[in-house]
């Protein structure tokens, strides 16, 4: 049989698969840059080395997980988890043919840098977390977290790979009793005392993950196994002294107790906290014996010049994580859009031909304009924030989370001039007189001029992202490309009539259908967990964007969607 040293660059696999050079190794095998001769595209392949050395019993148990692996990716639709192309026979072994991502690992970037800085970090972990949340909907248990399966490719994306010793929900497991599988320093201590993992063990490996990446180091990497094994079980993890604002999320996750660590929900949150440089505060129901000062949760509550609150709106309080860690997969594959605003602003600079088709629109598309339903000139608005309520009741925690003294309330009356119509797709809003329906591609839209200033409204009951403000950030990259002049002006996590969102504000310059400098501002966010997505967006002239963004405040504060959702 053919030894693991002898197989060499240029082999040919299943005659279409071209080995090139190794991008990687490990103790259970190797990874390969590899030409797929078929379909003309740079792949990554996967030897198994470990089971040319083993007992032919072992040898079974081997390529069973490699088969495991390969059916365990194969049930996760998700762009953070790496696709698997196929499976072959090779030696007597299978091979796994997978997607090839241009860029390091965690482990090698943590080992070329020494550390990676807090909030990227945290982005990384987002990207993980929403992969593992995607896995967990699915069935699968990953049980292999650690920064050599998260790859870092060069445009940003972030990726899981290594499903080899993943748990597949309804399947027969192929670990003989009392053996230990995955890199030891990053099992959570349940798996190491030999208990059923859970989806909290995988939030486990995470939160050691990321103390890795910001430390440099693992947490309870000791001189030998069993040395490491006992640090896991017993031993506290040293602080983490460069974490920043991610090293309360981290001593959460590395909770000893499942029951005791964040949900998926929870982490999510805390992890955007993060990201924006301020101290998560729900970390404090998880780390009791390092819990944030009053002076702390002031200082981190609200960054400089963050567009965590909407004008004139007291921040509404914090939204209850869901239960469960398990949550719907992220999905992809439906013939449309990723965003609301993206697709706005390149239809205008390549001339209005594609609109926004990220959010799925049923019903009428007549065209017709909105009737004014409203009787009394009144809405229906949600609870929110009163300034004069109790801090705590209200959600607030300090004396940034309340209106300026020049803030007007909240009012529940149309303004003058302004007629409140009732969409036919169910959501209502109050526009300017004179603003008439629009119906571009499918779109709705609200107008008074064909579109040089308009309300642009978008919902979609099957959103492809968990989290609005990871959809925004992903939009821009590709946004930024295409639009000239393209700056971007404010882009944060907000809280939405109670709801997770996000706000994302930037200016451009466009040469199409209506010439010049432009201005554009989105309030997205989720009806519930999981969907619809709606987004809500205004654009205008540069020159009179005062009184365009005027409108747009007013325009939120009386957006009701469909009853259903309210």
């Amino acid at each position: 049989m053919e030894q693991a040293q002898g197989t060499e660059s240029g082999l040919v696999l299943a005659g279409r698969y071209r080995l090139g050079d190794v991008l990687g190794r490990g103790g259970m095998g190797k990874v390969w840059r590899a030409h797929d001769e078929v379909l003309h595209r740079t792949v990554a392949v996967k030897e198994l080395t470990a089971g040319l050395y083993v007992a032919e019993a072992d040898r079974a148990v081997l390529h069973a997980r490699t088969q495991k692996e390969a059916r365990a990716a194969a049930r996760i639709t998700h762009p953070g988890v790496v696709t698997v192309h196929d499976v072959i026979e090779y030696d007597h072994r299978p091979w796994i043919v997978m997607q090839y991502v241009d860029g390091p690992s965690l482990a090698d970037a943590t080992k070329d840098t020494g550390e990676i800085e807090p909030r990227e970090a945290a982005r990384i972990g987002l990207h993980v977390l929403s992969a593992l949340r995607a896995a967990h909907g699915a069935g699968v248990l990953h049980r292999d977290v650690k920064p050599g399966n998260v790859l870092l490719a060069r445009d940003g994306t972030v990726l899981l790979t290594d499903f080899g010793i993943a748990a597949i929900e309804g399947d027969s497991t192929i670990t003989r009793t009392g053996e230990l599988v995955g890199s030891i320093d990053y099992l959570a201590p349940e798996r190491v005392r030999g208990g059923d993992p859970g989806p909290a063990s995988d939030l486990w490996s995470l939160g050691a993950t990321l103390y890795t990446a910001v430390e440099g180091r693992s947490p309870f990497r000791r001189t030998s196994p069993i040395s490491t094994m006992q640090a896991v079980v017993a031993e506290e993890p040293p602080p983490p002294e460069r974490g920043g604002a991610l090293a309360p999320v981290i001593i959460a996750l590395l909770r000893k107790d499942p029951e005791d660590r964040p949900t998926a929900a929870e982490t999510e949150r805390m992890l955007l906290d993060a990201m924006e440089g301020r101290k998560p505060r729900a970390a404090q129901a998880h780390v009791p014996t390092q819990r944030l000062s009053d002076e702390d949760v002031h200082a981190f509550s609200v960054p400089d010049g963050a567009t965590a609150r909407l004008p004139q709106e007291a921040v509404p309080p914090p939204v209850p994580a869901p239960a469960s860690v398990a949550a719907p997969a992220a999905r992809r594959g439906r013939a449309r859009w990723r965003t609301a605003a993206l697709v706005v602003v390149v239809a205008a600079v390549l001339g209005g031909a594609a609109g926004l088709a990220a959010m799925k629109m049923g019903g009428n598309d007549n065209g017709r304009e909105p009737g004014v339903v409203a009787q009394d000139g009144t809405t229906t608005e949600p609870p929110t924030s009163d300034a004069s309520a109790d801090p705590e009741e209200a959600g607030a925690s300090d004396s940034s989370d309340t209106p300026s003294e020049d803030a007007q309330p909240v009012t529940k009356e149309i303004p003058d001039g302004w007629n409140r119509v009732e969409d036919p797709e169910g959501f209502s809003l109050a526009v300017p007189e004179g603003w008439t329906r629009q119906v571009n591609d499918g779109q709705i839209d609200y107008t008074p001029d064909d579109g040089a200033h308009r309300i642009r409204i978008g919902v979609d009951p099957d959103p492809d992202f968990d989290n609005s403000y990871l959809h925004m950030v992903g939009i821009e990259k590709d946004l930024a490309k295409r639009l000239p002049d393209y700056e971007r002006l404010a882009l944060e996590s907000n809280v939405f009539r109670d709801r997770p969102g996000s706000l994302w504000e930037f200016t451009w310059v466009e040469s199409k259908d209506h010439p010049g400098p432009r201005h554009g501002i989105d309030q997205m966010y989720f009806g519930e967990t999981g969907g619809p997505e709606y987004a809500l967006y205004l654009t205008g002239p540069e020159e009179d964007w005062a009184e365009s963004r005027q409108l747009f405040d007013t325009m939120l504060r009386s957006w009701q969607p469909p009853a259903q959702e309210g």
